[in-house]
């Protein structure tokens, strides 16, 4: 009991959002996703972003989602955006979005995998999450008539898009695909995953109380050994992972990295050592953001290295996922 309770409380600090599935939802087993419309203004932090989703349900990134938007020639394949593990889209790109489509890129981002009648996303099954992202990939394509697409993933969301690209055929509409904090072998939240497994009815109990999406992201789960195997990537496809030494959900850290054919692995700290940013304050880091950008181009500039303190954002996250106590810019 005391496993499970700590394991809850690891996962706690997961940002919550009020998105509620509105027009345009679709289901499958039991999971609902939606494309938000309702832009919102640009944060710096990843606590105010999750206090306006929490506030404002089925908002977007501002940025995203304009589908009149046509890929230019210097950037001509829509980068589409996944969420993390019991967020939104807008909890999570807030500040990449803008930073997106301030470099000329048409920019989109899903809300996939929440519960019907929750008031979060990315809490059910991967498989069926990765197959809304099919979908959406495929009304992206047929919006801007772009061949192919990049991708970007944070967290959880950046194995729903690798499952889409290694199982669902999607590395035919996709040249490149980034995962940022990307879960690839899983994590032991602290060790304390292993411990509540080997309990008997452990697995099911992770998954009932935190929702199946967590259960699956496990090292060692069935879902992640089956993805990866025989190899993590798959032919034509250009993969990156950005990780950090200092990551508060996947531990060991090493397990962000690729293996397969194709992968360059990034980590935060061999390029900037004193940016010690943790799991959760990636996504609003800004040399995070600049090695995304270049991920996807590099020709982009190269991000400037400055000092984050360990810990930076997660006070906050904890008070805003546990207590809606966080406060929102711009709200």
């Amino acid at each position: 009991m005391v496993a499970t309770v700590s394991l809850a409380l690891a996962a706690s600090v997961l940002p919550l959002s009020s998105a509620h599935a509105e027009s345009g939802s679709s289901q499958g087993g039991g999971s609902i996703s939606e494309v938000p419309e309702n832009s919102g203004p640009a944060q710096s932090t990843h606590a105010a972003a999750a206090a306006y989703a929490r506030t404002h349900p089925g908002t977007a990134p501002p940025g995203s989602n304009d589908f009149s938007c046509r890929p230019s020639a210097a950037h001509p394949r829509p980068v589409i955006l996944a969420h993390g593990t019991d967020a939104s889209a807008y909890s999570d790109w807030s500040a990449l979005s803008p930073a997106l489509e301030s470099a000329g890129y048409c920019v989109f981002a899903l809300n996939y995998g929440g519960r019907p009648g929750g008031d979060s996303f990315g809490t059910e099954d991967m498989r069926i999450s990765g197959e809304q992202t099919a979908d959406f990939v495929q009304r992206v394509r047929s919006a801007t008539g772009a061949e192919k697409v990049d991708l970007v993933g944070f967290s959880q969301g950046a194995t729903v898009t690798r499952y889409f690209v290694n199982r669902l055929g999607g590395a035919a509409v996709v040249d490149r695909w980034v995962g940022v904090a990307s879960p690839s072998y899983g994590g032991v939240f602290y060790g304390l995953a292993p411990v509540v497994d080997g309990i008997p009815g452990g697995a099911g109990a992770i998954e009932a109380v935190l929702g199946q999406a967590v259960g699956q992201q496990i090292q060692g789960s069935p879902f992640l050994d089956a993805l990866n195997r025989p190899s993590d990537t798959v032919p034509g496809v250009s993969y990156t992972t950005i990780g950090t030494r200092y990551d508060e959900m996947i531990q060991p850290s090493s397990n962000v990295a690729l293996r397969g054919p194709g992968a360059t692995n990034i980590e935060i700290q061999e390029l900037c050592p004193e940016d010690r940013t943790g799991h959760m304050n990636m996504v609003y880091d800004p040399f995070t953001i600049g090695l995304v950008l270049r991920a996807l181009d590099a020709g982009a500039p190269e991000p400037r290295c400055a000092p984050v303190a360990l810990g930076t954002g997660m006070p906050e996250m904890m008070l805003e996922s546990n207590f809606g106590g966080g406060s929102s810019d711009g709200s």
